[in-house]
């Protein structure tokens, strides 16, 4: 399976005539947030894929009218093809101009409510935020710290991807593109980034599970 990560900068490769023709092969699109409506619009027309999503900090606009023909799963177990992702929009807080923001405990209680779909489904493959991690390739800087509460789900959970956006790689050369934590692929999709995974639709029906350990490091 062949997946397209997106987020933060409208690519000008994609947003042109040539969109079909770069989109051709490609089995989802998952955005991180910060991007024109108008531009997942766009990509809808050009590729029978599934755009999943969540918000960014500073799509304010979708609280009006979210992108048509697009998937939001923000605070979602999605299941596509037997990929199961996990979305958590939004950044940390820093001013009340958005309403994608959240203190470190709101993302808890974010998380927390959606325990029993994780469990039900025995854990996730994929985590879709917008924010990174903290301490995982974030910014010092209040507006682009990652969660803390991050860090907990990735050492839990132990999905095998973690994509995130809000951290544009020209902020610091040295960011990475793409990383591992804990055996964790990790990576920014700034503008957008292609990688594959392997076909879950074959996998055997996963087996309820609990996650002690993660449920009460929520409920702290």
């Amino acid at each position: 399976m062949k997946i397209l990560a997106i987020s933060d900068v409208a690519s000008k490769a994609l947003w042109s005539p040539l969109c079909r023709e770069r989109l051709e092969g490609i089995d989802l699109i998952l955005s991180c947030g910060d991007l024109p409506r108008a531009y997942l619009e766009f990509l809808t027309n050009f590729t029978p894929a599934p755009i999943l999503y969540v918000h960014g900090n500073h799509d304010e606009c979708y609280a009006e009218q979210e992108p048509g023909g697009c998937i939001c799963i923000d605070d979602e177990v999605y299941v596509w093809k037997g990929l199961r992702v996990m979305g958590l929009g939004g950044s940390i807080r820093y001013n009340q101009d958005s309403p994608f923001q959240y203190t470190e405990q709101q993302m808890r209680r974010r998380i927390s409510r959606m325990r029993s779909k994780v469990r039900r489904l025995g854990g996730i493959d994929l985590l879709l935020t917008h924010s990174p991690a903290r301490g995982l390739n974030d910014g010092d800087d209040l507006p682009h710290r990652g969660f803390e509460c991050f860090n907990t789900l990735l050492d839990t959970l132990k999905p095998q991807w973690f994509v995130h956006g809000h951290i544009h790689l020209s902020y610091d050369f040295r960011l990475p593109r793409v990383c591992t934590h804990n055996g964790i692929t990790v990576i920014n999709a700034t503008e957008r980034y292609i990688f594959e995974v392997p076909d879950f639709e074959d996998r055997p029906a996963a087996k309820t599970f609990f996650l002690r350990s993660f449920l009460s490091s929520l409920t702290r």
